[in-house]
C-alpha cells in the first residue's frame, strides 16, 4: 500500500508548453537584468551552463552552489553578489510568465483528495530554481506550498532528475521506502525513471514529453480522474 505521493510540477500540476514557458522565462530575465549591465547573450548562457551543470551534479554540493559556480566561470565574476536582484525578479517580472502556462483545476482538487485519503504529498519538481520561483509555480497551479510536506527546490537539493539519486535524496530525507510510493509525472524519462527504485508511477498525459520515443504502453497513464481512480485501487490493495 502506498503512503506518499510525489509529484512532478511543471506540465504536470501546471499545465505548459516547457518551450514557450522556457523562451518566456529567458525573455523576461534578459530584459530585468540589462539595466545591471548584463549583456543577454552572455546572461542566457550562463544561466543556460548553470543549468546544466545542476543536472549533471554527482552530489558533491547543494545546486545552489554549482549553480552559481558555474554562472561565475562564464561571466568571469562572482556574479551571486547580484543574487538579491535575481530574486527580485523572480518575485516581479517572472509572475508574468504565468501567462504562457495553463490551469486546470482538476490539479488542486485532486492534491486536495489525495489529501483527504490520509496520503502524504511531496512535490517533486526538477530542483533547477530557487524558492521563490517555485513557489510561485505552485501557485499558478492553484495550490499553495503548505500542500506539500517537501518541495524540491536549488537550495535543499544536492541532484537532479533523472538521476536516480534525486529520488533516493527525497526518500532519505522524508524517511520512505521506494516501495510506499507513486511518483506522478509527463515526462517519461524524468519521472517514469522512478520505477527503477521500485517506486509506483504514473505517467499524466494531459502535457506528455517523451523525448527519446520511449515505449510508454507499460505505465498506468491518464488524465487526473483516472490518476485518482489509479490511486484509490492502490489504497485497496
Amino acid at each position: 500500500m502506498i503512503t506518499a505521493c510525489l509529484f512532478d510540477l511543471d506540465g504536470t500540476l501546471l499545465p505548459m508548453d516547457q518551450d514557450i514557458f522556457v523562451k518566456a522565462y529567458f525573455s523576461g530575465l534578459v530584459k530585468a537584468m540589462a539595466p545591471y549591465g548584463y549583456d543577454p547573450q552572455l546572461l542566457v548562457k550562463a544561466v543556460g551552463t548553470g543549468t546544466m551543470a545542476m543536472i549533471q551534479n554527482d552530489g558533491s554540493a547543494r545546486n545552489e552552489a554549482v549553480f552559481w559556480k558555474t554562472a561565475e566561470q562564464v561571466f568571469g565574476r562572482d556574479i551571486q553578489e547580484d543574487e538579491p536582484r535575481f530574486l527580485y525578479f523572480y518575485e516581479t517580472e517572472f509572475q508574468q510568465v504565468q501567462k504562457v502556462c495553463g490551469k486546470n483545476p482538476l490539479a488542486a482538487k485532486t492534491i486536495a483528495a489525495i489529501r483527504d485519503m490520509g496520503l502524504r504529498t511531496i512535490l517533486a519538481t526538477n530542483p533547477l530554481f530557487p524558492p521563490v520561483a517555485t513557489y510561485s509555480r505552485v501557485r499558478w497551479a492553484g495550490l499553495v506550498p503548505e500542500d506539500f510536506e517537501l518541495i524540491t527546490t536549488y537550495d535543499n537539493s544536492s541532484y537532479c532528475k533523472p538521476n536516480l539519486d534525486y529520488y533516493r535524496e527525497i526518500l532519505d530525507k522524508q524517511g520512505l521506502r521506494a516501495e510506499e510510493c507513486l511518483m506522478v509525472g509527463n515526462d517519461a524519462g524524468e519521472d517514469m525513471i522512478a520505477r527503477s527504485l521500485g517506486m509506483r508511477v504514473f505517467l499524466l498525459t494531459d502535457c506528455l514529453i517523451n523525448r527519446d520515443g520511449l515505449d510508454i504502453s507499460g505505465y498506468p497513464q491518464g488524465g487526473f480522474p483516472e490518476l485518482l481512480a489509479f490511486i484509490r485501487t492502490l489504497k485497496e490493495k
